[in-house]
């Protein structure tokens, strides 16, 4: 937390945590920032730029929305692309755990379940992003993202699962 003489600061700004939220996921790494960590913030804006750049990613994204699937898969290096799940979907957990601290509240339990299995479908998307059939019918940036999208809502109710069972 952001300390100043001894004291913590608590932001009140209202909307703060879906800030955090969307300048991580626009950025790995802002949401840190945002929040105050410097030293986190400034390695995953590292982490994001050393994947993103040996993945090819932002050619990925370029021929994925011109219809060039073909290319875009010719430029992908997966053995980089396979880090970013990963890297995306911690950035984007921690900078919202950090954020909720920050408003003065403890983050609620089993919370990080949904960001867990969005970094494994993705991952899973990024393994098949590149297979004729998939990316025949969706581009193949987006396979990794629709299931990122799935595998939180999917994270979100085994949280719910958990929680009902544990009480």
């Amino acid at each position: 937390m952001n300390e100043e003489n001894g004291k913590m600061n608590v932001v009140k700004r209202k909307g703060y945590l879906i800030e955090v939220v969307l300048w991580s996921i626009a950025f790995p790494g802002f949401g840190q920032l945002m929040n105050g960590k410097m030293v986190k913030g400034i390695l995953f804006i590292l982490l994001e730029l050393l994947i993103n750049m040996n993945a090819y990613l932002n050619l990925i994204i370029k021929y994925s929305f011109t219809g060039e699937f073909e290319k875009a898969i010719a430029v992908s290096n997966n053995q980089w692309a396979l880090f970013y799940p990963c890297v995306f979907a911690f950035a984007i957990f921690d900078s919202y755990v950090d954020g909720i601290k920050m408003t003065g509240k403890e983050p609620a339990p089993y919370i990080g379940i949904p960001f867990v299995m969005a970094a494994y479908f993705s991952t899973v998307g990024v393994i098949y992003g590149d297979v004729k059939p998939f990316y025949l019918i969706v581009p193949p940036i987006f396979i990794p993202i629709i299931l990122l999208i799935l595998g939180f809502l999917i994270g979100m109710l085994i949280r719910k699962w958990i929680l009902y069972t544990v009480n």
